[in-house]
């Protein structure tokens, strides 16, 4: 059967591409099909084949059986900002309805494991209506949480499990990622997070200096996922 999932952080730059192409790799060494949808990606560097995003890349190579970038990333944005400021800028539309008719192309894929990533955190605009968790909402995903380890780690985590469970959605597990190696009291933190958020933690990843799909998932369990 088919599992789908939504992907978001705390914040941005917390590692959530890194979590959720480990969760790809895992699932995918296990014998299982893959896919991947980046909705949106801010931050893309012009090619020969048109703008790509390196995050899309990143989840594109643990993608089984491939799929084409197109449907990856269906919006693609140069400037490295807050999408719907770039999607003014550069007359992009970004709309909920574009979005997540670009999910279902994937979804209609039937893969076993289909992971959908967010941009930042939680409450990101697509526009002056409309929010990215609208597409969690709208696409009933259950949503898997990457934590950023840092100062002010516990506040933001809770905050965003709090703004999940208002918009009716589950939070099926979350990862802890060590951004910040020189935070104080990691330990303490990551015991105060285990009691206070209601769902499995599918693992503790250190900071890497080779931070690879296969790296990380070394560090992850995908079993309650698939």
């Amino acid at each position: 059967m088919s599992k789908r999932y939504f992907v978001t952080g705390t914040d941005t730059e917390i590692g959530k591409t890194t979590i959720a192409a480990a969760l790809l790799h895992a699932a995918r060494v296990g014998g299982l099909s893959t896919a991947a949808v980046k909705p949106v990606a801010a931050g893309c560097e012009r090619t020969s084949e048109g703008l790509r995003n390196e995050d899309a890349l990143a989840l594109q190579a643990e993608c089984s059986p491939a799929l084409a970038y197109e449907l990856i990333n269906p919006v693609t944005l140069e400037a490295a900002i807050a999408p719907h400021i770039a999607a003014q800028e550069e007359g992009a539309a970004l709309t909920l309805e574009i979005l997540a008719g670009a999910c279902l192309q994937v979804f209609d894929r039937e893969r076993d494991l289909t992971l959908v990533e967010g941009a930042g955190g939680w409450r990101v605009p697509l526009n002056d209506d409309e929010l990215l968790s609208d597409l969690a909402v709208e696409l009933k995903l259950p949503v898997v949480l990457v934590v950023g380890m840092r100062l002010g780690c516990i506040n933001h985590a809770l905050l965003t499990c709090q703004a999940i469970a208002a918009d009716g959605l589950q939070l099926v597990g979350w990862v802890a990622n060590h951004v910040d190696p020189d935070m104080s009291r990691p330990d303490e933190n990551l015991e105060t997070l285990k009691r206070l958020i209601k769902a499995p933690l599918l693992g503790r990843v250190p900071r890497l200096d080779n931070a690879d799909a296969a790296s990380v998932a070394a560090y992850l369990d995908v079993t309650p996922l698939v």
